[in-house]
């Protein structure tokens, strides 16, 4: 059920993507320093010790962190695992506002997976919707030049951030799947750390391949110190407790058009801290990815 929107809750629903901005921004800063794997490990586990003392009802005996374990196992595969490593994998050769606005295109993913595993029926408004966003996401591809898509060469960022956002659409699905405690449900705290000791495994797994297949250092120094815990307080655990708060405000509907913030944001983050300036067809892409959304949601 959709609620009045206040300004608090208008508020908490804008501190999530703005934090997701940055930690897109902050991947592409240390992308030299981390390799993307061992920083996704590294985030995660800062992120279950901020965790643990907030969240440990789920650590009790019956909470069904050991009983649900293939639940949560797929749910942390698909979330920490998967979607977090290749987005900070695709970091590593595309800019953050290229990866944000092919993320934005999830709408698309959510309505195919939906539709092909789900058994969720699409609405003609939902097409028209999705017609918009993956033109939004292709003129992004292309680098606003309509003209080279017959002769496109995806670089592997933008690979790896599609793959990502398929992965997150699975994630989505399951986590609307009432299978959990009720009361670990009603904890977001709890809930998410049941998600993250799992994911945690899956993220291990990850950077052991990557350590056995290149010569991993880290460059420790001060500023990656502070980007590794920005990216587990800020997007990993304040972002999900301020969505959490705003989507029980205002209910999901509304809470959905504020993730189109996102890519917005990492615009005038990647000028601001990188010198990477938006072009053009930024701008019409988000414009396409936005108007897509709103009118799929008619």
């Amino acid at each position: 059920m959709n609620r009045k929107l206040t300004a608090s809750t208008a508020l908490l629903l804008t501190i999530p993507p703005l934090l997701w901005a940055g930690n897109a921004i902050v991947g592409r800063l240390v992308r030299d320093a981390v390799p993307p794997m061992t920083l996704n490990l590294l985030r995660w586990a800062i992120a279950a010790l901020i965790l643990v003392p907030i969240g440990h009802a789920i650590l009790r005996p019956g909470s069904g962190l050991l009983k649900d374990w293939r639940r949560y196992s797929m749910l942390g595969l698909l979330s920490v695992g998967l979607y977090n490593s290749m987005q900070y994998l695709a970091l590593q050769t595309s800019t953050p506002i290229n990866v944000t606005l092919v993320a934005a295109g999830m709408p698309v993913w959510m309505l195919l997976v939906g539709a092909l595993f789900f058994g969720k029926p699409v609405r003609r408004s939902q097409l028209v919707g999705a017609v918009l966003s993956i033109a939004g996401v292709l003129l992004v591809l292309s680098r606003g030049e309509w003209r080279q898509l017959a002769a496109l060469r995806l670089v592997a960022g933008d690979v790896y951030m599609i793959l990502a956002t398929i992965s997150w659409s699975f994630y989505s699905w399951l986590l609307m799947q009432p299978k959990d405690n009720p009361e670990i449900r009603r904890d977001w705290a709890a809930f998410l750390l049941g998600q993250v000791v799992y994911g945690i495994m899956w993220s291990g797994v990850l950077a052991g391949v990557e350590w056995s297949v290149r010569d991993v250092h880290i460059d420790w120094s001060w500023p990656v110190a502070a980007a590794l815990l920005f990216v587990a307080i800020g997007p990993a655990v304040i972002a999900m407790g301020c969505w959490g708060a705003g989507v029980q405000r205002s209910g999901p509907t509304v809470a959905a058009f504020f993730t189109n913030l996102t890519p917005l944001f990492a615009a005038l983050m990647s000028s601001a801290f990188l010198g990477e300036l938006p072009h053009l067809y930024h701008i019409a892409a988000f414009a396409l990815i936005v108007g897509g959304i709103a009118w799929s949601s008619r």
